[in-house]
């Protein structure tokens, strides 16, 4: 089945900025394949499918959306996040322990890019600040954040979500 021709009132990027583990990327693929997100930007230290060595540890998890969910790596998040904006994106950071929006209470605007951070220390501050808005979802346990693929996942499905409502 072919996927529809890009319209912009539903396009919607990732931009997966310095993940460690290739695993995640692998996950983030086949979430974003899930949710028929537009494309992924791979950027920072982010593996990425081209390199062999990473890209086995990427398929185990991606299961094969690696192959069809188009995606490019960008060296700089700063510079892609700019360009972007240039093109009328709305960048929304996905973070915690800042001021942000709760998910529940978030309205996209797209095109949309949601930015995804390193697993540890999250989103630099720098990218941060070239962002339009943070979003975060609550944390009611002893942990304070999620694993960024399972993150990704629960902020996806509510920006589709709400794009589908809009309609």
């Amino acid at each position: 089945m072919k996927k529809p021709k890009s319209n912009p009132q539903r396009e919607f990027f990732v931009i997966a900025h310095n993940i460690r583990s290739l695993y995640n990327v692998g996950s983030i693929f086949r979430t974003a394949d899930a949710f028929g997100v537009t494309k992924i930007y791979l950027t920072g230290y982010t593996g990425a499918p081209q390199n062999p060595i990473q890209q086995k540890r990427i398929a185990k998890s991606a299961l094969g959306a690696e192959n069809w969910v188009p995606w490019e790596y960008k060296k700089s998040a700063a510079k892609l996040i700019k360009s972007l904006r240039q093109n009328k994106v709305s960048i929304v950071a996905l973070e915690n322990n800042v001021k942000a929006i709760i998910l529940s209470k978030f309205k996209p605007k797209f095109p949309l890019a949601l930015v995804l951070g390193e697993e540890v220390r999250g989103i630099p501050k720098p990218i941060l600040k070239l962002c339009n808005s943070t979003i975060e979802i609550p944390m009611y346990g002893k942990k304070e954040s999620l694993n960024v693929s399972v993150a990704f996942g629960i902020a996806a499905y509510k920006i589709i979500e709400q794009n589908l409502k809009i309609k």
